[in-house]
């Protein structure tokens, strides 16, 4: 069995790691292609639309959404409504002899003012619909413009303010974005620490406890050559308790456990009880909790056995009395810990 446990703990941890990296993987492959099926790109990145830039030329290389930097807009005299409320104030814009229909938010235009000399926003390019169509027969009549003229010289997309903003569009772009970052680092952090197990976090959280690479270095050691105790997933050895389930990672030096218990967990399937397991809960000086979960009650109570007759000071078993005294000890730990930072900076 020795042999079998040569760097046992460093491929556990890289397998570990290895399950995890589909799912940010399958992410990162569903927005890449929502991004050819919808303008994701240039939802969450809004190109730079200034004016005499061509609404069209926009839309059909997949840049819908724009940041608008326009000059001179004249408001027509006519709003969209929905419903009798007001959506949008529409403004026209003259560059040489073409035409740009905007439809600006009530907050971009203070309500409708004749001219704007200068506006920022963002907007969304969005071909002409019935109300624009309207919009521009009534607009020639207004302006005496003659019909085939105002057709051969309007783009066929309105600027629309409306249409990309709102607080639905904001809150789907801050969730896109952090969607994309998440599954962007996860998956790196995965493959890191699949690659470099001596990164990953079940190795550094022995930080606390020493130097994380020579503790791991240890634990190795010690498991490969004799273990004391061996379940399926847990093993103690002459100084450490080591975890490497499916669900977790965990290795903690023996002399800094406090408190251990198990909680069981009934598994039903429809009104029956189609299982029961246990959860091994480990309590470290360090105010570190671990937990192993769905194991079998005579492994975890072997554990327990072994932890309690390998350090006398670990609390066994959930109950009020142990629990006070966990709290207590973490306070005290609190103090000393303070005590020390501050005698370290005095000196």
């Amino acid at each position: 069995m020795a042999g079998e446990l040569k760097d046992h703990i460093k491929n556990a941890i890289s397998r570990y790691y290895m399950r995890r990296i589909p799912a940010p993987a399958a992410c990162l492959l569903f927005i890449i292609i929502l991004s050819f099926v919808f303008p994701l790109r240039s939802f969450i990145n809004p190109a730079a639309f200034t004016t005499g830039d061509s609404p069209k030329a926009f839309a059909e290389s997949d840049r819908a959404y724009v940041s608008c930097s326009l000059d001179k807009l004249y408001f027509t005299g006519y709003r969209k409504q929905v419903f009798g409320s007001t959506l949008g104030y529409y403004y026209y814009s003259l560059s040489g002899d073409r035409l740009l229909i905007v439809l600006l938010t009530g907050k971009t235009c203070e309500q409708g003012i004749p001219t704007l000399e200068n506006a920022f926003f963002t907007a969304k390019l969005t071909p002409y619909g019935q109300a624009e169509t309207d919009l521009l027969a009534r607009l020639s009549a207004d302006l005496s413009w003659s019909g085939a003229g105002l057709s051969k010289n309007i783009p066929a997309y309105l600027v629309s303010e409306p249409a990309a903003g709102g607080a639905l569009a904001v809150i789907l772009k801050v969730f896109m974005f952090f969607v994309l970052i998440y599954a962007a680092a996860s998956l790196v952090l995965n493959i890191v620490y699949t690659l470099l197990p001596e990164l990953a976090p079940p190795v550094q959280r022995l930080s606390v406890y020493g130097h994380p690479r020579r503790l791991l270095a240890r634990a190795e050691i010690e498991l490969s050559t004799l273990p004391q105790l061996a379940t399926e997933d847990m093993y103690i050895t002459q100084h450490f308790f080591i975890e490497t389930s499916k669900y977790g990672i965990a290795i903690v030096p023996i002399s800094a456990i406090t408190w251990i218990y198990k909680y069981s967990t009934l598994h039903r399937f429809l009104w029956h009880i189609s299982a029961i397991s246990y959860t091994l809960y480990i309590t470290t000086n360090h105010h570190q909790i671990i937990k192993c979960p769905k194991n079998i009650k005579s492994d975890i109570d072997g554990v327990m056995d072994y932890l309690s007759e390998a350090n006398h000071n670990i609390l066994v078993g959930f109950n009020e009395k142990n629990r006070e005294a966990a709290r207590r000890m973490e306070d005290s730990d609190t103090v000393i810990e303070r005590i020390r930072k501050f005698m370290g900076q005095k000196l």
